[in-house]
């Protein structure tokens, strides 16, 4: 089995893993000035998609825009969440050169999806491919890949424990060659109750203050996520940007969901917003939270209730995710400031980082792990992926970290 890394090795972004030239694993985009894609678009028999973030399906539509038309296998969310992803890039990037399909493409991807649950084995260009759930967001899924010779595990993004959204991945299938995500691998998260805890007590602070609080959240996984803890803490609260259209989506599949009746419930707590007749503006004086896109303030609604809330030292702004480097939120968090609709402006604002990541950290990948210390392990999908490989090394795994471009052969002999 020969796998070739297009993209996603040694770098967080564009994840694209080629199979034998044949099966093709994820195709992402990596959300630069101006975007960055896989090294290469290959021609592949079949496509198979581990999860919905825009660093994993980003450029998916691009695969069907010459005379091929590959199927595509993911779970029902997956496929939902790359065509919602996929829509709003092109309304981003549409009439620039650097958005890499069209319309026309994304049409295509409706005629060659074929959707599958969990763990059950279907066959594509010649592999057996079983789904498991992964436990990052609905739908995440480890990608298990079988020639008849030699297994192949993807993880793609994972975290093994329990989020109120959806639950830890517990599965461990026995493969012969492990592609492992390594995105904390440094990092070990404070509990997630006690995070929770820290994040609701600090909301019903300033509501009672008389202040309001901005809550910047991912629109897939995480504005979900922030619903549920909301309504467990009966913290009033808005929803707004896209997150309200994938909210919307995500009630389709409850199988999908950790607790269906604890999203339907969360879904009445919370109220959506229209944002028509001024609407926003009003929002902001009523004492709740509001979950807005987007998580790092690079656009979306956030863009209308930060500087309306910014003067006023009661009111907070609540960050919820991680804050790449040259984005508005870490410029926020460092300096105080940050660059609205091109002009900087001060934030009087209280502002505050939580960790509710839904990838595993340290602790979480090492004890995954521990089931492949047999295997060969390849490490992708961190910004230190050969310091952790060379850690692993020293632990006794046969841990490498391939760069982008390169390309491994993996044979059933020297697989366990």
């Amino acid at each position: 089995m020969d796998i070739q890394f297009l993209g996603g090795a040694r770098e967080i972004g564009r994840s694209a893993i080629l199979v034998d030239d044949s099966l093709l694993l994820d195709f992402g985009m990596l959300t630069d000035n101006p975007p960055q894609f896989p090294v290469r678009t290959p021609n592949p028999d079949a496509v198979v998609v581990s999860h919905g973030h825009l660093d994993h399906v980003g450029t998916i539509p691009s695969l069907l825009s010459g005379d091929e038309r590959p199927p595509i296998h993911w779970t029902p969310p997956t496929y939902e969440l790359t065509l919602t992803l996929a829509r709003d890039t092109l309304k981003l990037h549409g009439g620039s050169y650097n958005c890499p399909f069209t319309e026309n493409d994304l049409k295509r991807v409706t005629q060659v999806s074929k959707t599958h649950g969990y763990q059950a084995t279907f066959e594509t260009a010649g592999y057996d491919v079983t789904f498991y759930n992964a436990g990052h967001i609905p739908g995440s899924a480890h990608v298990l890949v079988d020639d008849g010779d030699t297994r192949l595990l993807y993880t793609g993004d994972f975290h093994t424990d329990n989020q109120r959204l959806v639950s830890g991945t517990t599965a461990r299938p026995d493969a012969d060659v492990l592609i492992c995500e390594s995105t904390y691998s440094d990092v070990e998260h404070e509990e997630r109750s006690v995070v929770e805890e820290r994040f609701a007590e600090s909301v019903e602070t300033t509501l009672w203050e008389g202040g309001t609080v901005v809550v910047p959240a991912f629109a897939i996984g995480r504005t979900q996520e922030m619903m549920l803890i909301c309504d467990a803490y009966d913290i009033p609260c808005y929803v707004d940007g896209m997150g309200k259209q994938v909210t919307e989506m995500l009630r389709q599949y409850p199988e999908f969901i950790r607790d269906a009746d604890a999203f339907r419930q969360a879904k009445t707590h919370a109220r959506f917003v229209t944002g028509r007749d001024g609407q926003r503006k009003r929002i902001t004086d009523q004492k709740a939270a509001i979950i807005t896109t987007s998580g790092m303030l690079s656009g979306g609604p956030a863009m209308t209730y930060i500087p309306e809330i910014r003067a006023n030292p009661m009111n907070k702004i609540a960050m919820t995710g991680y804050q790449v480097e040259g984005t508005p939120g870490r410029d926020l968090l460092e300096t105080g400031s940050a660059e609205i609709d091109g002009r900087r402006i001060p934030i009087s604002a209280r502002v505050e980082q939580y960790d509710f990541s839904a990838h595993a950290d340290r602790d979480g990948l090492l004890e995954f792990l521990e089931s492949y210390r047999d295997v060969e392990v390849l490490i992708n999908h961190g910004d230190r992926c050969e310091a952790f490989a060379e850690e692993l090394q020293a632990d006794g795994f046969d841990a490498s970290a391939p760069e982008r471009g390169d390309a491994v052969s993996v044979s059933p002999h020297s697989a366990s």
